[in-house]
This record gives structure tokens, C-alpha cells and sequence, in this order.
């Protein structure tokens, strides 16, 4: 949709039009001093609390209460298989089959628990690629791994960086380094949608040019998952791993994701650092058995699920699920595009959208780089209600969630912000 008006008629007249803009109800918004809702743009840093998420939470605190440990087995969603209760509807959200996902552990624990089975060096091919700006996480992690098995960070770690001068990473570059180096390359591990310029790069093809090398493929879908559609299986990546407190909206530091791909599913050959949830389910409780993962992705599970966070994932994923994932991608595509529009209308130097523009290559994030302005500007927005993040040295995140944000927020938040430029 191109055919904007920069006019807070205009914004009404979207979110009258708007098949999700009940959904907005369903969501505790913030408020200001003066009782006011915020501005909340900032799903891409913690997901707003879903208003199903206090009853889930209560009929397990109930159960439990009730039930004791007979919970397990006798609560109304039991507890023994509860993570079951998640994978389809994540499945949906990520394009891959429920039998690929499992929710598990925390983001960096499962990259790490992939990269045990799915970075094995050899004496010859033994380097790790990522892109240079990836999220300080994902760098740490594979530098570890690096290590562990005796590899120096400065010769095993190759970085996919953007040219002199510019903010994006153009897969011709990386095609030139898997040409020159593709042999030497044991894994290539990206994180997408970039959280710094909102870049979503290209999976499939990403996956398709690093496996004519003999590479395995990993994605990090932190600002990815629930945000753009990556359609994991159907790129033939072999892992990928996500949190879900960001646009997932199930809270705080809560369990993430964690995706491999069927044709790893029976191979009991790969490596992996084992825990009992991950055996077999029929022989799980015998306890005198050697391990026998279970095939797909639930077979790399170490510990029983953490039912309270769980509880609060499946509220969230129900709301997904009504709202319908490819409704929910077309809304963002509109309503990132509104305030990409709106953004350019202000016509200042000082700002810079360094998002790329073609909404394919983007989710529900505008990154804004300030020339000759401080943070003060952010903390002003703050100040003003507009709740936004910011990225060291010079990047406003702005993330219009589709779920609860409205045209009008998109709005309200640009005229604030040309107010605060003058």
C-alpha cells in the first residue's frame, strides 16, 4: 500500500478499516502519569502482556495448589506434556512442521545445544560465519564454541559486514566469501531479522548458498520469530533457534525456541548434550535405560518443561493463532509502511531510516540513525509518552507491533517526534 495521507483522518480511517484492531483489547497497554495509554513502539524489545496471560497463569498456580505433584498427569493441560501444547501453533508462526519446534531452555542455551551437534570442525573445515553486527549474544556463543574446541576466534570467525559507507549486508558479499572461503566454513550461523537495522535477510537462499559449500545453516530468529514469516522447513535450514518475550509477548526472560530440521530427526549419530525430557518418552521414567532420544526437535530437551512460563507462552500463541499469523504479516507490512511514510514527511537531515525499504527485507522495526542529535531526543520521547529503544551509539528502534499497535499510535508518535526535531 503506497497511497498514504499524512493526516490523523487518514490513521482513523486505517484503524476503522482494520480487521485486527479488536486485538488491541487483548492486551494490557501502559499508561502514563496522567492515566493516558502510552505509545508502546517497542515490542522488539519485551512484548506486552496479553490479557489471557493472568487467567493461564492461575489455572496452573490452581492445579498446582489443588493437585499437587498429581498435576502432572490430572491438570486440566497436564503438565508431563505441556510443551506439546505449543508446537503446533508455533509451528504455524515459523513455517515448519510441529515435530521441527519444541520450546526449550533460553535462546543462547539452544544455540549452544545446536551448535554441539551442528558445528563439527575439522582440521580443515572449522570456521564459523556470522554477520559482523550481529547481537552481542550470538558472538559470544559461537566465539565459545570456537574455543572449546581450540580454535582462535581471530581465525575461525568470519564476518559478513556491510560495505564502507553503508548499513546493510548485500548477499553478493557473502556469495563472494563462500566462494573464497566456503571450503574452510563449518557453519553459518545468522542472526535475522538484524536487531540493530531491522535487515531480515534472506533465509532460503542464505541456507541454499551455504549448503552448495557442504555447511551446516543456523538462524537466530530472536527478532525474527512471530515478526516475519521465515518458513523454516521449507528453506532446508538445519537448525534455528528464538526467545519469545519479544514479539511472542509471553514475558520477561521467558523460554525460548528451538527448531531442526526432519531430515536430522532420526540421526542418532549427531552429537549432542543429552537430558532426560530429550529420551524417550515410553521409557523416560525407567530411569535404568541408556539414552534414546526422542526423534525431532524434542529430542534435544534436557529438563522438564517450567509449566508458569510455559502457560504464559500459550496464551500468547492462542492470541497468534485467532488473529491468524498471515493477517497478522499483512497488518505489519501496512502499518510499517505508514510509519516509514510518515517518517520521510518530516524531511530533516538529523534522521536517517537505515531499514531497508522493500518491506521483504524487513519486520515491524524502522531503525532511525541521528546525525547531530544526542539521546536526549530518545529521552524526550520517553518523557512525551513514546516508548521506543535505544541502540548504542546513535539508533532509535521504533517496532509498530500489529497485534495491539494502531495506526494512530504510528501517528501520534511521528507529529511527538517532528515537535521535539523543531
Amino acid at each position: 500500500m503506497t497511497n498514504y495521507k499524512n493526516t490523523l483522518e487518514f490513521a482513523k480511517e486505517l484503524d476503522q478499516k482494520d480487521p485486527l484492531a479488536d486485538f488491541r483489547n487483548q492486551f494490557h497497554i501502559p499508561t502514563n502519569p496522567d492515566g493516558s495509554q502510552q505509545i508502546y513502539l517497542c515490542g522488539n524489545s519485551l512484548g506486552l502482556q496479553p490479557k489471557k496471560t493472568k487467567e493461564y497463569l492461575q489455572e496452573e498456580l490452581t492445579d498446582w495448589a489443588n493437585l499437587g505433584v498429581e498435576g502432572h498427569i490430572q491438570a486440566k493441560h497436564p503438565w508431563m506434556p505441556y510443551h506439546e501444547f505449543l508446537s503446533e501453533k508455533m509451528a504455524k508462526i515459523v513455517g515448519a512442521k510441529p515435530s521441527e519446534v519444541v520450546m526449550m531452555n533460553t535462546l543462547s542455551v539452544n544455540l549452544h545445544l545446536m551448535m554441539v551437534s551442528f558445528f563439527r570442525p575439522t582440521s580443515k573445515k572449522y570456521k564459523i560465519l556470522i554477520e559482523s553486527d550481529a547481537f552481542p549474544s550470538d558472538k559470544y556463543a559461537v566465539e565459545s564454541q570456537l574455543k572449546l574446541h581450540n580454535i582462535n576466534p581471530k581465525d575461525g570467525l568470519i564476518l559478513w559486514k556491510p560495505r564502507e559507507g553503508e548499513e546493510l549486508c548485500r548477499l553478493e558479499d557473502l556469495e563472494k566469501i563462500m566462494k573464497e572461503q566456503g571450503d574452510e566454513i563449518a557453519l553459518v550461523m545468522i542472526g535475522t531479522t538484524n536487531y540493530y537495522t531491522g535487515q531480515s535477510f534472506p533465509i532460503k537462499e542464505i541456507t541454499q548458498l551455504a549448503h552448495q559449500y557442504n555447511c551446516k545453516v543456523g538462524f537466530d530468529l530472536a527478532h525474527g520469530a512471530g515478526n516475519i514469516q521465515p518458513q523454516l522447513h521449507d528453506s532446508g535450514a538445519d537448525f534455528a533457534v528464538w526467545c519469545s518475550y519479544k514479539y511472542l509477548n509471553s514475558g520477561p526472560g521467558s523460554v525460548g525456541g528451538c527448531f531442526v530440521h526432519e531430515k536430522h530427526a532420526y540421526d542418532k549419530n549427531l552429537k549432542r548434550f543429552a537430558g532426560w525430557w530429550g529420551h524417550n518418552k515410553s521409557t523416560r521414567f525407567n530411569m535404568r535405560h541408556d539414552f534414546d532420544p526422542i526423534p525431532g526437535a524434542e529430542g534435544w530437551q534436557l529438563s522438564n518443561p517450567p509449566i508458569l512460563s510455559m502457560a504464559a507462552i500459550r496464551a500468547s500463541l492462542d492470541v497468534f493463532d485467532e488473529a491468524g499469523f498471515d493477517n497478522i504479516r499483512e497488518k505489519a507490512v501496512k502499518l510499517t509502511g505508514f510509519l516509514e511514510y510518515l517518517l520521510h514527511q518530516i524531511k530533516d537531515d538529523r534522521i536517517e531510516l537505515i531499514t531497508p525499504t522493500n518491506p521483504q527485507e524487513r519486520g515491524s522495526q524502522i531503525s532511525i540513525k541521528l546525525k547531530g542529535v544526542t539521546k536526549q531526543l530518545f529521552n524526550d520521547l520517553m518523557n512525551a509518552g513514546v516508548i521506543s529503544d535505544w541502540r548504542e551509539p546513535n539508533v532509535i528502534r521504533i517496532a509498530p507491533i500489529p497485534l495491539y499497535n494502531s495506526y494512530q499510535d504510528v501517528f501520534g508518535m511521528v507529529q511527538i517526534l517532528k515537535k521535539l526535531l523543531k
